[in-house]
């Protein structure tokens, strides 16, 4: 139950007012014939900034599946509200909710606060980061041996104290170049959580874009039988919400 609440929280963050902006990108590959495959992921980033506040909702999903059945299924949410007490300086608290059925996880999610700083904040280069603390609540699946099916670890859930740190980074090449990389990391005691998405982004019109992705997601200590790094590499349309 606690997660859907936990979930539920993040999701009641998503924008109601037409102040709101940001960009939406999906990406969808099928094949047929001798290879039957599926693979579809979709993103939105939102955005809302006065002189002292800034709030950001985002969602991102993943679906893939073969000829045996699916091979991905990742969904996650996130929010963040910002209080600027100078030009470059400000406090933060956010929320992050992800549930993977590939990653021996049930769920993880995440409540902290800390402080941040604009480093950059040019026309051409935009630089944020922050460091703070938190509290972590993880459930992970049952593991079963693949050939006998015998198992190997029970699930259970746990909670602990973790630090949080990102560092955002938009930095523009040419008026139709963009260059995006998004790096966070989640440590405590019992598991480290570490995420960097990196995208080229190229406008072709006002509001419409090509992306290039490449994301590497990694646990330090995942469940048995499970590998600790994933990446994904997309190539997505991106759409800018004004």
């Amino acid at each position: 139950m606690r997660r859907w609440v936990f979930a539920a929280m993040l999701a009641a963050a998503a924008p109601v007012h037409a102040d709101w902006t940001g960009k939406g990108e999906a990406g969808l590959v099928i094949a047929s014939g001798n290879t039957d495959t599926e693979t579809a992921n979709a993103k939105v980033q939102l955005t809302n900034e006065t002189d002292n506040w800034k709030n950001t909702a985002g969602a991102a999903a993943l679906y893939a599946s073969d000829e045996e059945g699916k091979t991905a299924n990742r969904w996650e949410l996130s929010a963040q509200t910002d209080w600027k007490f100078t030009a470059r300086n400000f406090l933060f608290g956010a929320g992050r909710y992800e549930q993977d059925e590939f990653s021996g996880f049930e769920y993880q999610a995440t409540a902290s606060y800390g402080i941040g700083r604009r480093f950059f904040d040019s026309p051409s280069t935009k630089m944020v980061g922050t460091l703070g603390a938190g509290y972590k609540f993880i459930e992970t699946r049952d593991s079963f041996d693949e050939e006998t099916g015998i198992l190997i670890e029970e699930g259970d859930s746990d909670k602990e104290v973790v630090f949080r740190a990102t560092l955002d980074l938009d930095h523009q090449f040419t008026a139709t170049t963009n260059l995006i990389n998004k790096f966070i990391v989640e440590s405590g005691a019992d598991n480290t959580f570490v995420q960097n998405e990196l995208s080229l982004q190229v406008k072709m019109t006002d509001v419409l874009a090509l992306a290039l992705g490449y994301s590497v997601r990694h646990n330090t200590d995942p469940p048995s039988e499970f590998e600790n790094t994933d990446t994904l590499t997309t190539i997505n349309l991106v759409y800018d919400i004004k």
